[in-house]
């Protein structure tokens, strides 16, 4: 379900437009009792959108109306309803909500990472971490999408923002589409990797559920755990589902490679920390050349960096 006429937009923008004094002639929003705008404030107006597996007629129509019912809404309407195939019919439809959400109490709850820039990635892993950092990622099982981990590990990246290849401080392993779990942490362990981000964009009956959480008990198993990094993205993929399944973090739509990056070399840098292993002075280029795939043999872990 969706609003019907979003008035901000998500992230950071919607934050800083919580955060500014309404304009003149609107009415002051009330944080703690948030409802779904569409025409005024507070109307509680969704629309929604789905297929009942039921033949096209007046009574699918009724079908739908009280299945919204059932749901909550009031005065639910339908606005538009046709025949898909034979058999099923598909429905848009408008009702009114009468819930609201404490928005306040959830923003307090810091969900958000303090995203750094490129620049200041870059200096804060110079700073704290003192090394190339070795990121291994794919989209994993039977998913054949690799327009997401390309977005956040490709030079190129999304949208202006260059993927973890184009940051001096990673070096970047692409494996790419349809990569099974075993053979991703296989690699990552030759690699050495400090971290894997493993994109899921295929949800069908939870098929994303299954094979995330089979990549952690993989890492389980090889005694990975404590060393590695693990964050997931994707369509369905939350921060709170990621950790849930035992990931570091999760990410999803709306993420920019920089996010991934901030997330990651702090997370690194904490573990450094609690470790005792003091960052490294980059020697003679290493730091320079420690981009993309092809920069080298990976270097050697740390002594006790397995425990």
């Amino acid at each position: 379900m969706s609003s019907a006429r979003p008035a901000a937009a998500d992230g950071a923008q919607g934050a800083q437009a919580s955060a500014s004094p309404p304009r003149a002639g609107r009415a002051q929003v009330d944080l703690e009792r948030v409802k779904p705008y569409a025409d005024h404030l507070d109307d509680g107006l969704m629309q929604l959108s789905f297929t009942l597996p039921v033949p096209y007629g007046l009574a699918a129509r009724r079908a739908a109306q009280e299945l919204a019912a059932k749901m909550g809404l009031e005065h639910p309407e339908v606005v538009h309803y046709e025949r898909l195939t034979e058999g099923y019919t598909y429905f848009v439809m408008f009702g009114e909500c009468v819930h609201s959400v404490d928005y306040a109490s959830l923003s307090s709850e810091s969900f958000d990472i303090e995203f750094m820039t490129e620049q200041e990635i870059e200096e804060y892993a110079h700073e704290h971490i003192g090394r190339p950092v070795v990121v291994v990622g794919a989209a994993t099982g039977t998913d054949t999408h690799s327009v997401g981990i390309d977005a956040m590990l490709n030079l190129k990246g999304f949208h202006g923002h260059h993927g973890l290849e184009g940051y001096k401080v990673f070096r970047t392993y692409n494996l790419g589409s349809q990569v099974p779990n075993s053979v991703l942490v296989a690699r990552a362990i030759d690699l050495g990797a400090d971290a894997i981000l493993v994109s899921q964009t295929v949800t069908q009956q939870n098929l994303h559920i299954s094979n995330l959480t089979e990549l952690v008990e993989i890492v389980e198993a090889e005694g990975q755990r404590k060393r590695l990094i693990l964050t997931c993205g994707g369509p369905r993929v939350s921060n709170e589902l990621a950790k849930e399944l035992g990931y570091d973090a999760g990410f999803s739509k709306g993420t920019y490679p920089h996010h991934v990056a901030s997330f990651i070399v702090r997370e690194l840098a904490a573990r450094l920390a609690e470790s005792e292993e003091a960052p490294q002075s980059a020697q003679d280029g290493a730091w320079a050349d420690g981009r993309g795939a092809n920069a080298g043999a990976p270097r050697p872990r740390a002594p006790g960096a397995d425990g």
